[in-house]
């Protein structure tokens, strides 16, 4: 009687044990059972891949325009360099000629010129003219006009000859300066074209992936949101 007892409260952990090991794999079979199916991808149709064609067209399309936005943007960001370049060398020929419209003001003492002064004005000016173009101070036009003496007097006083080759250089920096902001505007013009080019593609390209969504989707989240990022786009400006 005593070893039929022990027996059968030795059996029973192994019982425990071998009802817990069905449980598990019961619940494991529901659990697999339970799992949704994916069905088998179908074909896609005709007008299907049309789209998805479509899509992958738009998308090399939005990649080439901001390519062009960013090449754009660039050569306008040269172009307001080259303006501001362009006032700092003005600013310091009017400061120069300035000075030198000051100090006309004492007069020159008159006296009898030597045998030859005159010609050595006159080679004066037009060294001081050809080394102001040499430095690109002055265009070749202003220089053409002193060697021509064209508006130009070689006879006057050296003084007053560099006096009136400053006050060129001025006028030259100022038109520099006016090339420069031209080029800038026209710049800016183009890459707000370019800009506003690479938004319509972006949104194109985001609308064919949505009509095109019974396909694979050549991108997920991640690509939408670079879609739209503005990293490449020109900060908005405005001219009177």
């Amino acid at each position: 009687m005593e070893t039929a007892l022990h027996s059968f409260f030795v059996s029973i952990p192994q019982a425990a044990a071998l009802w817990l090991v069905i449980l598990l794999a019961i619940a494991v079979a529901a659990v697999y059972v339970a799992l949704p199916r994916s069905a088998p991808p179908r074909p896609l149709t005709e007008a299907e891949r049309d789209k998805l064609r479509f899509a992958d067209e738009v998308a090399v399309a939005a990649e080439r325009a901001a390519a062009t936005a960013a090449r754009l943007r660039a050569e306008w960001a040269t172009a307001q360099e080259q303006v501001d370049a362009a006032w700092l060398a003005f600013d310091e020929a009017d400061r120069r000629s300035r000075e030198t419209t000051q100090a006309a003001a004492f007069p020159l003492m008159s006296r009898r010129r030597k045998p030859g002064e005159n010609a050595d004005r006159q080679r004066y000016l037009h060294h001081a003219a050809i080394a102001a173009c040499r430095n690109r101070e002055i265009s070749m036009a202003q220089l053409n006009d002193v060697l021509a003496h064209r508006g130009w007097n070689p006879r006057l006083h050296p003084v007053v000859q560099e006096g009136l080759l400053r006050n060129a250089i001025r006028a030259h920096r100022m038109s520099q300066y006016e090339d420069a902001q031209k080029r800038e505007q026209a710049a800016w013009v183009e890459s707000e074209l370019a800009a506003d080019a690479l938004r319509s593609l972006r949104a194109e390209a985001a609308a064919a992936i949505v009509r095109s969504a019974t396909a694979e989707e050549p991108a997920g989240d991640e690509w939408f949101a670079d879609q739209w990022a503005t990293g490449e786009m020109p900060a908005t400006k405005a001219y009177a």
